[in-house]
């Protein structure tokens, strides 16, 4: 089985997110694409504006209807920071066989020899680049290309600022935000 495992904050999940793992699935011909919600990420200079359990809320709600998506709370459960090589055992250990395609985006691609273990890890995986801006140049790993100009960031601020967020989160996606008023005090 193919298996794509698709980290992040995911703060919020966005569009441009569900796109790419679509994209990965199929250009890669991949089964299924796991998102999985870091609790915090070893290389982000500050924690996620939204708790766990609310981006956990927010991804279940973005994937119900997709058959193809799923989403894995495993690095909730665990201290921070989050580091994708205990990910990728803990998800090999459940799919004995799979072959696992780890999803980066390309803002990730030249700090990977910086990833704990990574050595370990690019023996388990294969690293598929997803490029939403069409600025990379030729990696070494296979690339998902699809520009699209959504972001988190610009989500939490358009959301701070008062601003439509329609057509770029899922509606289920928007109704979260607007429900537990997620981003609200973001800088604007």
């Amino acid at each position: 089985m193919k298996i794509g495992i698709y980290g992040g904050t995911f703060d919020p999940i966005h569009h441009a997110h569900l796109i790419l793992a679509r994209d990965a699935i199929e250009t890669l011909s991949l089964e299924k694409v796991i998102f999985v919600p870091a609790a915090v990420s070893p290389f982000k200079k500050c924690a996620p504006s939204a708790s766990g359990e609310l981006r956990l809320s927010m991804l279940r709600a973005a994937v119900q209807n997709e058959m193809r998506f799923s989403v894995d709370d495993c690095e909730l459960h665990r201290p921070p920071p989050s580091f994708t090589i205990d990910t990728v055992e803990e998800i090999q250990r459940r799919e004995p066989g799979g072959q696992l395609h780890c999803l980066v985006g390309e803002d990730n691609v030249a700090g990977l020899p910086k990833w704990h273990r990574f050595a370990e890890l690019e023996k388990i995986v294969r690293f598929v680049v997803l490029d939403r801006t069409g600025l990379l140049a030729e990696p070494s790993y296979p690339v998902i290309r699809r520009k699209i100009q959504i972001s988190a960031t610009e989500i939490r601020k358009r959301v701070a600022s008062h601003r439509s967020i329609r057509y770029l989160v899922p509606e289920e996606v928007e109704e979260i935000i607007r429900r537990e008023k997620l981003y609200q005090g973001e800088p604007k």
